[in-house]
């Protein structure tokens, strides 16, 4: 018995430490959580969602195709608020928020309380590095939520890098979050890469050694263009048009572009050219390189916005051959990026996202020409004509300050000081502008919930008021025309954008490479939904005034 019993003692004590032993193989093995190494979230400005498509089948293998092909679209993706521009669109992409939450209420807007414009990063406590000017005096402070990539820096104890860059100041600054540890965009002034004193007190070395290679130099003095032989190309229209704008000096709108003798050292003639794109890019390599990003022991993310899609669309318009050529160029410059990524960091090593701040609209003169019902309303005329009553009826000038983002502002100061009735002087405004040729609704942003307008719009509307920062009479025009000033018979030249319509809300959404399946979904998904789907792959938080949800068909 007693030997039967040292036995079992024996064998209770190796099954016990066995068991302990797996059990603690199990519990360090559970503590490597996988994630990608890098995360890198591309925002092509002004970037339609047929776009994807229009020029396809000039694409090569390696860009847009590449990740069409490897990853996973989200065909039916739509901006869930108004106005469309790109302060706002950047930041709802990476807070998965709106407005509404936010704060953005666009590139510029008023700020309600006390009737100052306030640029959507303007922040006068801080200083410019690397240059002269005041294009650095910026920071993320308004923006008031967090970002994904904030809350990877939480997630990871700030021990993951953020770095976002754009041309923009708005594109590099708002993706980056408030935690970053730089952002840099492009200063016309002196042609470099700057930044700010939220994020550094002198630029790093290898930005200026990128600095001083002069690159923007080098490419304008190449001269614009096109990719293939020009009479290879899709688009209908001729390659001048009434439609198109010209660049400064420039006798005709067409090809080729004679950008070295045009620029005449204005290095910001770069940012209407497909070489904006390949200089951010360059810089985007750089970044990779010098900062060791995706080789740490914990994910990095790089937020890269291509502003240059965007001058371009404003300048020539979506039919033009310069936006084919445009887009023709950025599909070898991703596909040189992702050749880069997948030799830097690793392939399989790295998720990419790809969408767009808002898409843009056919020039209205273009679809009038073609018997589509279009046009431009004249927002400056019913600002005079408004004033004018309200002065007549309150004896109280400039009632109205300003009309942004397709929204009225009030001038609540001077209301105040008068001890008018706003609610008398913005039912006075809606009354006058349900009238106007062009305006489908006007509608009092406070009561939006109760408008007889349909529910789409009304979501859009709600979502994009911002108490503190937002106009308090939205303006909806109909279908196709666009805010801004007619000369004569003849429209604005090139296209733009803000509207809830398909053509500024209907973007592309696409995910590639580490923990991304292959595939496509053509349910409806929203913009906000891309920081809770990039959240959810790295298993962290969502943004703090996230409204949106995960794309559970994306993620493996």
């Amino acid at each position: 018995m007693k030997i039967k019993a040292i036995v079992l003692l024996a064998f209770v004590c190796t099954f016990t430490v066995a068991s302990a032993q797996n059990k603690t193989k199990s519990t360090t093995t559970s503590t490597t959580l996988p994630r990608p190494k890098l995360v890198v979230g591309i925002v092509v400005d002004q970037m339609r969602w047929d776009y994807l498509y229009r020029f396809y089948d000039r694409y090569s293998n390696g860009g847009f195709k590449r990740m069409l092909n490897e990853g996973f679209t989200c065909e039916n993706t739509n901006i869930n608020y108004i106005p469309t521009v790109t302060a706002i669109g950047h930041s709802s992409i990476y807070t998965g928020s709106v407005p509404a939450l936010h704060g953005i209420a666009g590139n510029d807007f008023i700020i309600q309380a006390t009737g100052k414009s306030m640029y959507c990063t303007e922040d006068s406590t801080e200083q410019t590095v690397g240059s002269t000017s005041t294009a650095g005096k910026m920071s993320p402070r308004n923006l008031l939520v967090t970002t994904v990539t904030d809350e990877l820096k939480l997630a990871t104890n700030f021990r993951s890098k953020v770095i976002g860059i754009a041309l923009k100041d708005r594109g590099g600054i708002l993706p980056a979050g408030h935690t970053a540890n730089a952002a840099y965009w492009f200063d016309d002034k002196n042609g470099s890469w700057i930044s700010s004193t939220y994020y550094m007190k002198d630029l790093p070395q290898w930005v200026k050694d990128f600095n001083a290679k002069k690159l923007p130099d080098a490419y304008l003095k190449k001269d614009w263009n096109t990719l293939y032989p020009i009479n290879t190309y899709a688009q209908t229209l001729p390659d001048e048009s009434k439609y198109e704008g010209k660049f400064a000096g420039a006798a005709t709108s067409g090809f080729p572009i004679k950008t070295s003798e045009l620029y005449k050292g204005n290095a910001g003639m770069i940012r209407t050219t497909p070489y904006g794109n390949a200089l951010t890019l360059d810089l985007a390599k750089a970044a990779i390189d010098n900062e060791a990003m995706g080789k740490g022991a914990v994910t990095d993310f790089l937020a890269v916005s291509l502003s240059s899609t965007d001058y371009v669309g404003h300048q020539f318009g979506i039919n033009a051959v310069e936006i084919e050529d445009t887009y023709l160029r950025l599909d070898k410059d991703l596909s040189d990026f992702f050749v880069y990524l997948d030799s830097k960091v690793g392939k399989g090593q790295y998720t990419v996202f790809l969408s767009a701040d808002h898409g843009a609209a056919h020039n209205t003169g273009f679809l009038r020409d073609n018997n589509v019902p279009a046009d431009v309303w004249d927002n400056g005329a019913a600002m005079r004509d408004l004033n004018k009553i309200l002065l007549d009826k309150y004896k109280t000038d400039r009632l109205l300050l300003s009309f942004t983002n397709y929204q009225f502002n009030l001038n609540n100061v001077a209301i105040a000081k008068a001890g008018l009735d706003d609610a008398a002087i913005k039912a006075d405004c809606i009354k006058f502008l349900e009238k106007q040729p062009g305006v489908a609704f006007v509608i009092d942003q406070q009561k939006a919930a109760d408008a007889s307008i349909p529910e789409a719009l009304r979501t859009r509307i709600i979502n994009g008021y911002s108490r503190q920062n937002s106009g308090v009479i939205q303006v909806v025009l109909q279908p196709a025309w666009l805010s801004g000033r007619r000369f004569g018979q003849n429209s604005p030249t090139g296209t733009g954008h803000g509207t809830w319509n398909p053509y500024d809300t209907h973007i592309p959404l696409v995910f590639m490479g580490w923990g991304v399946k292959h595939g496509s979904t053509v349910r409806a998904t929203n913009m906000t939904d891309i920081a809770p789907t990039v959240a959810a792959l790295l298993h962290i938080q969502a943004p703090n005034g996230n409204i949106g949800e995960a794309i559970q068909e994306v993620i493996k």
